[in-house]
């Protein structure tokens, strides 16, 4: 019989906060073809999904807890006609959970509905809170992305124009986001100046329509070419009119983040000049070059740790093999109703295969090590199985900075590494070795992009950190370097920034860049 290895809760490994997806296709189902663009970005959130439909009237939104099958039903689809969308699929890490919490998030700006979807995380955004409420603005959740919603809609009614709205809030936001947006009659996109999370841009087969997601795997699913990354800084605003683009702040060197290429995105997506998957063999054999050993076998950590699996085998020039079975169609373990099941839906996620790593000296390779459990209990898996040597190889640095740009990592004493030595988490974990990929050597396999955030390994964050945001983040001894001023706009009142922003418009106007393929030179609303 195959061994199995229960991992506990809280799992051991990294979530990225969530998935977007937007669509504008006149005449086409926008509602499904949301929906199916969600399952490609599943892998990026699983506790909520939800879509809102603009039909040239109003905006419709149907969302809860639960992954996207099981919040859609066909009757919801076929009731949310319309010509533009937005979807969202989540892992919370910043506010509430529930239906509350679930995106996107609607708001109103006058009579006007709009519904937002954002993936990240703001760092300023409790004074902003404090601000608006002040100011007599209601909210009705603790989330960063309804704060943003509440700002676009106080600027538009300002400057009477949403895209507007847009740029002034992204003048106020610190941090990092990817934001699809609809109203009843158009699409908006946009990115915060650093790039931090990912966003692309997409056209639909025959030219009929336009999407912007998360990753170009949802790009695939609905038929859409891959034209290029939404740029950080960036507004995209999608109508009758076509789409006009506006790049409205952007910093000299943007920080990409690299956890994408290492775990977070799927392996057919693209990222800089190559797919994910591609990449993640690359650092494979990087590893294989900084960290080699004798051995029998190399298997990988399924999903995420299999390319780099292949790619140590093929430098190493040692068999690669399947050594573990993950279950994919065990649910997602905290939907199951009670602890019991939520143990057993653990319980049957990995099996080790005994007939190929017994009397093996492994080479197990995996994306990372976060807090160390997991890993031990897949090291014990395998010596149940009857692997004589166990040697873990990660295509990775050590994780010892918390992430505060949309990873669940908001305190250093979660992880492993902040708190032991490479040699203490070889004796925690029961190999016979351990080895890291370094961050130069990651830096050489990933695809390449302008630049990359790589805090979690290093400890230089490229967007400031507010102590009150960090407060209690950071055990004694480490100190967070190459945090760059906040922008001076980020500092002001929302007053001072109309103001301001208001003097900007009057002496520049705001100039709109060139059309794409299509758009009209209309000034857009």
């Amino acid at each position: 019989m195959d061994s199995q290895v229960a991992i506990p809760q809280p799992a051991d490994e990294l979530h990225d906060e969530c998935g977007v997806f937007g669509v504008w296709a006149p005449g086409k189902d926008v509602a499904r073809m949301t929906y199916f663009g969600l399952h490609a970005l599943q892998h990026r959130g699983q506790e909520s999904a939800g879509i809102a439909v603009g039909n040239g009237s109003t905006v419709l939104v149907r969302k809860d807890e639960g992954l996207v099958q099981q919040v859609f039903s066909d009757a919801d689809l076929n009731a949310m006609h319309g010509h533009v969308a937005v979807g969202h699929v989540r892992y919370g890490t910043s506010g509430a959970s529930g239906w509350e919490g679930a995106q996107p998030h609607l708001s109103t700006i006058n009579d006007t509905i709009i519904a937002l979807a954002h993936n990240g995380t703001l760092v300023n955004t409790d004074a902003l809170r404090r601000e608006l409420i002040n100011m007599g603005i209601p909210f009705r959740t603790d989330t960063d992305s309804e704060v943003a919603a509440k700002l676009i809609g106080y600027f538009t009614q300002q400057t009477h124009h949403l895209r507007e709205g847009i740029a002034s809030t992204m003048a106020m936001i610190e941090g990092a986001y990817a934001m699809v947006l609809a109203r009843e009659n158009a699409l908006y996109a946009f990115r915060d100046p650093d790039g931090i999370r990912p966003l692309v841009l997409g056209r639909l087969k025959d030219d009929s329509g336009w999407v912007v997601a998360s990753e170009t795997c949802a790009l695939d699913i609905v038929d859409a070419k891959y034209l290029r990354d939404v740029e950080p800084g960036e507004i995209l605003r999608i109508s009758d009119d076509g789409l006009v683009t506006q790049r409205e702040y952007h910093t000299e060197k943007p920080s990409h983040c690299i956890f994408e290429q290492v775990y977070f995105a799927r392996p057919d997506s693209v990222m800089g000049d190559g797919t994910v998957y591609m990449a993640r063999r690359r650092m494979g054999q990087q590893l294989a070059q900084e960290a080699p050993v004798d051995a029998d076998l190399v298997i990988g950590v399924p999903d995420s740790g299999l390319p780099p699996a292949e790619g140590y085998a093929e430098a190493a020039g040692i068999p690669f093999g399947e050594g573990l079975i993950k279950n994919r169609y065990v649910a997602r373990t905290f939907i199951q109703p009670t602890q019991e099941l939520r143990e057993m839906g653990v319980r049957l996620k990995l099996n080790a295969l005994k007939d190929v790593v017994a009397g093996k000296r492994l080479v197990l390779v995996d994306d990372s090590i976060v807090r160390g459990t997991t890993m031990a209990q897949i090291v014990n898996l395998l010596r149940d199985a009857g692997a004589t040597e166990i040697h873990v190889r990660i295509n990775s640095p050590e994780v010892k900075w918390p992430c505060f740009y949309g990873i669940d990592t908001a305190t250093q004493d979660q992880l492993i590494s902040a708190n032991k030595s490479v040699e203490e988490i070889r004796r925690f974990i029961g190999a016979d070795s351990l080895a890291f990929l370094s961050v130069e050597g990651l830096m050489v396999a990933v695809n390449p992009l302008p630049g990359f955030c790589a805090a979690c390994f290093t400890g230089a964050y490229p967007v400031p950190i507010p102590e009150s945001f960090s407060r209690g983040s950071f055990l004694p001894g480490y100190k967070p370097n190459n945090l760059v001023d906040p922008s001076p706009t980020s500092l002001m009142s929302v007053e001072e920034v109309t103001n301001v922003l208001a003097l900007c418009r009057e002496e520049a106007q705001n100039i709109w860049g060139e059309e794409i393929r299509g758009a009209s030179s209309h000034e857009l609303t």
